[in-house]
């Protein structure tokens, strides 16, 4: 078997793929890349057993057939390659050649017959949705994601599927997330839980445009394609916290500030704080907001002040200023608002202007003021 592609595609497309590959797996067949050649068309397939990546490229190829090939040390020799047209000869031992224009390089593939088999799409549901639209709804909630092995129903992103609109939510039980598209149309009211890996692999894969994304699911797997490249993965099979029960029905009280000065003042004030907490207290009346952080063990201190616009009492309430550092990359507005209540109700944090087809709402639970 015997196939030329050049050398930068093929280095592209696998990067694309590779970080479904985990090292140190129990099967080292896991560690390999699946090339399928049908005809003038290369399929490459990495997997975990979780998650299944494909890439699909043009060659020139006369026959059929199929190999594995250790991931690492082919990437290692695409990367140090210049671009080029590569011969790879793949002999019945499944030994592979690759031929360049002034190398010949040997690796010793594996039998195809013993990579695991991709799972069927079966009584799958299926919708569009724009790549750009899934790439944000990634971005905005999955930092919220808990690494809490025990609660595995929140180590995943929600989706929350209605006829008119889709909603990704988010929690670690400390802060939650909830981004909703009001432009997508499911086929039915539904909802599934997307593990972290694979959509962190979507974010680096799909574009930020509004090319049309496929996307079916069935009871235990998502299935994603976006022109030559697929992904597949194994569903969460645990049930989501009712999640609108903590979201407060009432915060009287309004605070507004500039993002990026809010954002620069938490990051100064936060070195100051204790590393296990990293507590930060807001101090909040008519037109100035404080900030405080200390640290009792190391005798650190950290103050500072800044212009606010605020709609309430007097209020001190204090948070994990790493949380809200994150969740403030998740505002697009130069002014954000904050609806706050009393020193320990969860705070919501909203954009000041929102498009009318998408809908943000960050919840963050507040922490016990030092005394």
């Amino acid at each position: 078997m015997k196939f030329i592609v050049s050398s930068s595609s093929l280095l592209k497309q696998l990067q694309q793929i590779s970080g479904v590959i985990n090292t140190n797996t129990v099967l080292p067949i896991l560690e390999d890349f699946l090339f399928e050649i049908e005809k003038n068309k290369l399929t490459v397939v990495a997997t975990d057993l979780e998650t299944v990546m494909k890439i699909h490229m043009d060659i020139e190829a006369k026959d059929s057939g199929k190999v594995c090939i250790p991931a690492k040390i082919l990437l290692d020799s695409l990367k140090n390659i210049a671009d080029q047209p590569l011969t790879f000869d793949i002999d019945k031992n499944f030994a592979v050649e690759i031929t360049s224009s002034n190398g010949k390089y040997k690796v010793q593939g594996e039998n195809p017959d013993n990579f695991p088999k991709e799972p069927p799409a079966d009584d799958e549901n299926s919708f569009t949705i724009s790549s750009s639209a899934l790439v944000t709804a990634i971005n905005k909630t999955i930092f919220a994601v808990s690494t809490d092995d025990l609660r595995p129903a929140m180590t995943g992103v929600y989706f929350e599927l209605d006829k008119s609109s889709i909603a990704f939510v988010a929690t670690d039980a400390h802060r939650l997330v909830k981004y909703v598209r009001k432009d997508v149309k499911c086929p039915k009211k539904d909802a599934f839980i997307v593990p972290k890996k694979p959509l962190s692999l979507l974010k680096a894969a799909l574009p930020d445009n509004e090319d049309e994304l496929n996307v079916s699911y069935n009871k235990n797997h998502l299935f994603i394609k976006h022109g030559g490249t697929e992904l597949v993965c194994r569903l969460i099979d645990a049930r989501f916290p009712d999640y609108k029960v903590v979201i407060p029905a009432d915060n009287p009280y309004s605070l507004m500030v500039n993002r990026n000065d809010f954002q620069g003042a938490l990051r100064r004030v936060q070195v100051f704080s204790n590393k296990s907490t990293n507590q930060v207290a807001l101090t909040i009346s008519g037109s100035e907001l404080q900030l405080a952080a200390q640290d009792m063990d190391f005798s650190f201190e950290g103050n500072e002040r800044m212009k606010c616009t605020y709609d309430g009492d007097k209020l001190q309430i204090a948070f994990n200023s790493k949380f809200l550092i994150e969740m403030l990359n998740g505002v697009d507005t130069d002014e954000l608002k904050m609806e706050l209540s009393t020193a320990t109700k969860a705070g919501i944090i909203k954009p000041t202007e929102q498009d009318p087809s998408e809908d943000l709402l960050m919840l963050v639970m507040p922490l016990m003021l030092n005394s």
